[in-house]
């Protein structure tokens, strides 16, 4: 596979970093503070999609600033609980120095990607971070990974996805670009699974065997 690949892009949360946890504390740090109730791990999940931002203006629209606020804070602050995987920085340095370019795409917002790369050490190894600040449409639409392709000149299947959500396969496919799809911590494994029979990882590196030519999924 790696003489064909050129790009990898990965998305952030339950790939790349331990931050599910993270985000349903942050929620519920804000939904405690200004409704007086906690939300369900599942309840949290059901409102993934758009950005934290158009979450919190929806929910918010009288006190967004406030919250929003308050959010980004709780996040910052609480982000040890955050870890990246076992060998994913490793991976990443392993696939740069085999000349590949780097992507993000995740349907975060800029704010909370850019905490969360920073606070871990790996922002400066993506050549490009693309969030749900940076498309007019979130996944499962393609549009992160196209203007991905677009940027470096990259055909399609040069390039590989690499996420554990169905709206990372999803894109991939729309956009016509190989998938990996890891369940090491996905929330929506089983429906993965359905999804993607192929191409599925439990450990990150089965995830390194198979981009360097050397394994195939589960």
């Amino acid at each position: 596979m790696i003489n064909q690949l050129k790009a990898a892009i990965f998305d952030i949360d339950g790939t790349l970093t331990f931050t599910n946890q993270l985000i349903f504390d942050s929620f519920n740090y804000i939904a405690e503070k200004y409704l007086n109730k906690k939300f369900s791990d599942e309840k949290i999940i059901a409102l993934f999609g758009p950005t934290e931002d158009v979450i919190l203006k929806q929910m918010f629209p009288d006190k967004f600033d406030e919250v929003r606020k308050d959010y980004y804070e709780y996040y910052h602050k609480n982000h040890e609980i955050a870890q990246l995987y076992d060998g994913i920085k490793e991976l990443l340095i392993e696939i740069k120095k085999a000349g590949m370019l780097l992507g993000i795409f995740t349907g975060k917002g800029r704010t909370s990607s850019l905490i969360t790369l920073n606070f871990l050490g790996i922002r400066d190894l993506f050549d490009m971070i693309v969030t749900g600040d940076d498309v007019k449409n979130h996944k499962p639409s393609p549009e992160g990974i196209i203007k991905f392709i677009k940027t470096f000149n990259l055909k399609p299947k040069e390039v590989m996805m690499i996420g554990d959500a169905p709206s990372d396969i999803k894109a991939a496919r729309e956009a016509g670009v190989h998938i990996a799809s890891v369940v090491w911590d996905s929330y929506s494994a089983d429906e993965v699974r359905k999804l993607n029979k192929e191409t599925v990882f439990e450990t990150v590196n089965e995830l390194r065997k198979f981009i360097f030519g050397r394994g195939n999924g589960k």
